[in-house]
C-alpha cells in the first residue's frame, strides 16, 4: 500500500479501519419456542382423553348430582372428604354432567398448577429451577392423566403447590398476614380435599416444630406462626369429623393392598408413567435429578462434585415429600388400608421441584437443555395411552345391554363395582331391572361400608335364584361381570355358574377386554 492510498483510508482511534462486518443474524429464540409448545401441548392434553368414566368418577359424579342436604350422607357410604364433590355439584349445574364437562373441572385445577409450579421453582432456586419446574409438570404422564379424571387429585397438587408457596412466604417475612392465612386456608382445604393431606401436613407440622426450635430468626418465628396457622385452619375440619369417624370404622379401603418398602422407589416410577420404556426412562430421569438436587454441586460445565452436605432447601422438599409418603406406607400397613399411587398427589409437586432444583446443578445450558428434552419427549410418550386409551370396557357393555335389553330382562352386576361406569351410559328407559351383588341394589352407588363383611356373606346361589325369579321364563338375565376383585374371591364365577345350570343356552355379547376396568358382559337366554 502507497502513501496516498494509507492517507485516503478511514482511520478509528489513529488505526486503520477494518472493512464493516456483515450483520448478524438474528438467531432464533428456540428454548423459548419450545417451551411455548411444551406448554401449549401441556394444556391440550390436560382435556383430551377418549376413555368413558371409570368406577371412582361415576361414582364422583353421582354423589356430586345428590342435592347437597343429602351430600354428607352419602360421602359416609363412600369414605371420602367434601370438599371436591361440593366444588363438582356447583360446576354440573352449570356445565352439565358430560364427560368433557365433569373432567373440566380438574382439567383447570391443573391447569392453574402450572404458574403454582413456576412460583415455587423460582422460590426454591430462581429463575432456572422456575422454568425447569414448568417444563418437568407441564410435560408429566401423572399430572396429566389426574387432569383427566374427574377426582380430586389435580385439586390436591394445585393445593399443596400454594401451601408450599404460602410456608416459605412466612418463614421469610414472620409477620406477613396473607402468608399466615394462606397456610390456614390451605390446611383446611387439603383436609376437606383428601385423607392422605393429614400425613402431609403432619410430616410438614413436625419439620415446622424441629425449625421453631432450631432455626435462627426470623425462619424459627416464621415456623411458629405456620404452626399456628395450621392449627387454625384445621379447625374447618372439625363439623365433618363425625362423619371421618364413621368412614375410619366402616368404610376404608378394601379394594386393595397396604404399601411396601418398594414403595418408596415405586411411586416415583409411577409417577413418571409406569415400569415401560418411556416411564422408566423419565423416573430415572427424574432420580438423578433428586441425586443433583440433594448433593449435586457444579464445578463447571463439564464437572459436578457430590456433596453430601445436603442443600437446606431440597433437604426440607425430601424430607416433607418422602416423609410424607414413608408415613402413608406405615399407616396403610397398620391400619391394613390400602396404597395407591394417586393418593400420593399429596407430594407430588415435592418430586417436580426436586427434580426441577437438580437441573441447577447443570451449569451447561446444552445438557440442560438436552436432559429436559428426554424428560418431555418421554413424559408425553408416556402420556399417549392415557389420551387415545380406554380405562374402561363399560362403553362396549352399555352398547350391547342398550341394543339387546327388552322390556322385563334383568342386569346383574357383579361386582358392585361396575354398576356406576355401564350404568352411566345406559338410558333411562332400558326397561330391565338393574340389581349388584351382593346387596341387590341400584347400580349407580357402591356402599363401602362394611364392603369386605357384607362381600363374604353373598350367597351367589341365593342371588341367582333371585335372578331368575325376577326374569321369570320369558325374559333374559344379563350379568355384567370381572373376576379378580378382592374381598369376593371367586363368588361372580360361582353366580354365573349357578346361572348356567337353569340356563344352559347363554351368550357372551363382551368377552374379557384388557383395560384397566374390564367389565364383560353374559347373557342367558330365557328358558
Amino acid at each position: 500500500m502507497d502513501l496516498t492510498e494509507e492517507l485516503l483510508s478511514p482511520r478509528v482511534e489513529g488505526r486503520r479501519a477494518q472493512p464493516a462486518a456483515p450483520p448478524a443474524r438474528r438467531r432464533l429464540p428456540w428454548p423459548a419456542l419450545a417451551t411455548g409448545f411444551v406448554l401449549l401441548l401441556g394444556v391440550a392434553v390436560r382435556f383430551a382423553t377418549v376413555s368413558p368414566l371409570w368406577l371412582d368418577e361415576a361414582q364422583t359424579v353421582n354423589i356430586a348430582r345428590l342435592p347437597l342436604s343429602q351430600m354428607a350422607e352419602g360421602l359416609r357410604h363412600d369414605g371420602a372428604p367434601p370438599l371436591f364433590y361440593v366444588l363438582l355439584h356447583g360446576w354440573m349445574n352449570v356445565f352439565g354432567d358430560g364427560n368433557l364437562a365433569v373432567r373440566s373441572l380438574p382439567g383447570l385445577f391443573a391447569v392453574a398448577a402450572l404458574p403454582l409450579a413456576w412460583l415455587a421453582g423460582r422460590r426454591l432456586g430462581g429463575r432456572t429451577v422456575a422454568w425447569s419446574a414448568l417444563i418437568i409438570l407441564a410435560a408429566s404422564p401423572f399430572a396429566a392423566r389426574y387432569a383427566t379424571e374427574a377426582r380430586m387429585y389435580s385439586l390436591v397438587v394445585l393445593l399443596v403447590l400454594a401451601g408450599y408457596l404460602a410456608v416459605t412466604e412466612l418463614l421469610k417475612r414472620p409477620g406477613s398476614r396473607p402468608a399466615a392465612a394462606g397456610v390456614a386456608a390451605v390446611t383446611g382445604a387439603l383436609l376437606l380435599t383428601h385423607y392422605w393431606s393429614l400425613y402431609l401436613l403432619f410430616v410438614t407440622g413436625v419439620t415446622l416444630a424441629v425449625l421453631a426450635r432450631r432455626a435462627p430468626s426470623p425462619t424459627r418465628e416464621g415456623a411458629r406462626r405456620g404452626l399456628a396457622a395450621m392449627g387454625v385452619g384445621s379447625l374447618v375440619f372439625v363439623p365433618w369429623l363425625p362423619s371421618f369417624l364413621y368412614q375410619a370404622r366402616h368404610t376404608g379401603t378394601p379394594w386393595g393392598g397396604a404399601g411396601r418398602l418398594r414403595s418408596m422407589v415405586d411411586t416415583v416410577f409411577s409417577f413418571s408413567g409406569g415400569y415401560w420404556d418411556p416411564g422408566l426412562l423419565l423416573g430415572m430421569a427424574t432420580y438423578g435429578l433428586i441425586v443433583l438436587a440433594l448433593a449435586g454441586v457444579a464445578v463447571d460445565r463439564r464437572r459436578i462434585e457430590i456433596d453430601l452436605r445436603a442443600r437446606p432447601g431440597a433437604r426440607h422438599l425430601a424430607v416433607v415429600g418422602f416423609g410424607t409418603l414413608a408415613v402413608a406406607i406405615v399407616a396403610t400397613v397398620v391400619g391394613r388400608s390400602a396404597f395407591a399411587v394417586r393418593y400420593a398427589a399429596v407430594m407430588f409437586p415435592m418430586i417436580v421441584l426436586l427434580a426441577a432444583y437438580g437441573t441447577k446443578a447443570l451449569l451447561g445450558h446444552r445438557v440442560r437443555y438436552a436432559l429436559l428434552g428426554v424428560m418431555v419427549v418421554s413424559g408425553f410418550w408416556a402420556t399417549a395411552p392415557n389420551v387415545f386409551g380406554d380405562r374402561t370396557s363399560a362403553a362396549r357393555v352399555a352398547a350391547a345391554l342398550t341394543a339387546g335389553v327388552e322390556p322385563g330382562d334383568v342386569v346383574a352386576y357383579c361386582p358392585d363395582q361396575l354398576g356406576p361406569s355401564v350404568s352411566r351410559l345406559l338410558p333411562p328407559d332400558l326397561g330391565a331391572a338393574q340389581l349388584t351383588f351382593p346387596r341387590a341394589t341400584a347400580p349407580q352407588l357402591v356402599d363401602w361400608v362394611d364392603y369386605a363383611a357384607v362381600n363374604k356373606a353373598g350367597d351367589p346361589e341365593a342371588f341367582a335364584q333371585m335372578l331368575l325369579a325376577r326374569a321369570g321364563p320369558t325374559h333374559a338375565v344379563w350379568v355384567v361381570w370381572a373376576p379378580g376383585y378382592r374381598t369376593l374371591k371367586d363368588k361372580c364365577q360361582g353366580l354365573l355358574g349357578n346361572l348356567d345350570l337353569v340356563r344352559r343356552d347363554n351368550t357372551r355379547p363382551v368377552k374379557l377386554p384388557k383395560n384397566f376396568e374390564k367389565p364383560a358382559l353374559i347373557k342367558f337366554l330365557p328358558s
